[in-house]
């Protein structure tokens, strides 16, 4: 059988057909990533509220439609609530902390890694990426479009913790320059799009503005 996949606001394109995963869940683990300061919001973004729900619901309901071993990295007093709870070991080091502790702390070779601000991201999307992944060896399979990398919506093997440990005990915490000293499989836009995804799908909401013209 295969599904139909929905286009993406703002993509005009016709919807394409992919084959779907199976019935089980697939041998993967997913850490939605809130512990951002939010600080150009004003306000916590996990619980921003877009098209009736918070963003932090609308990605542990995506998550979990992927596989029943869902987490949020970030601080436990705010989100034990909401699902099991993973806290940086190198505070107030940005995202690649984020995906040190998760990875640190996983059980499952493959790790989808989610923005708590990307609520454009589809279920299409991280079954295909985790397809990707699971018929690649490399460390990290991560979407490069959009204008640049997406390192936050982007499945990760353990191994690569080793390479971001190495990083923020030296003080260098930009994600991506770690993907020349791994094996990437990177996903490039022509292929998303090819496959019926639109850049515009890794839209993250940063600012009030940013929410509001999503709204619009």
């Amino acid at each position: 059988m295969t599904v139909p996949l929905q286009p993406v606001l703002g993509d005009r394109r016709e919807a394409v057909y992919y084959p779907p995963m199976s019935d089980s869940p697939p041998d993967v683990a997913a850490f939605v990533l809130a512990g951002g300061k939010s600080t150009r919001m004003g306000t916590d973004k996990a619980f921003v509220a877009f098209d009736g729900r918070s963003l932090l619901a609308r990605a542990l309901d995506l998550a979990r439609s992927v596989t029943p071993d869902v987490y949020i990295v970030g601080d436990s007093a705010k989100f034990s609530a909401f699902a099991p709870v993973v806290e940086d070991l190198y505070r107030d080091c940005g995202p690649l902390a984020g995906i040190h502790a998760a990875l640190r702390t996983s059980t499952k070779e493959l790790n989808l890694i989610l923005a708590v601000d990307v609520p454009f991201v589809s279920l299409a999307l991280l079954h295909y990426l985790i397809r990707r992944a699971q018929d690649s060896s490399a460390a990290v399979t991560v979407p490069r479009a959009g204008g640049g990398w997406q390192p936050l919506c982007a499945v990760y093997r353990r191994e690569f913790a080793d390479a971001a440990q190495s990083a923020l005990q030296r003080g260098d915490y930009k994600i991506d320059a770690l993907f020349d000293t791994v094996k990437v499989q990177v996903i490039e836009e022509e292929e998303l799009t090819g496959a019926g995804f639109s850049p515009r799908i890794f839209r993250n909401l940063n600012t009030k503005e940013e929410l509001e013209a999503a709204k619009s």
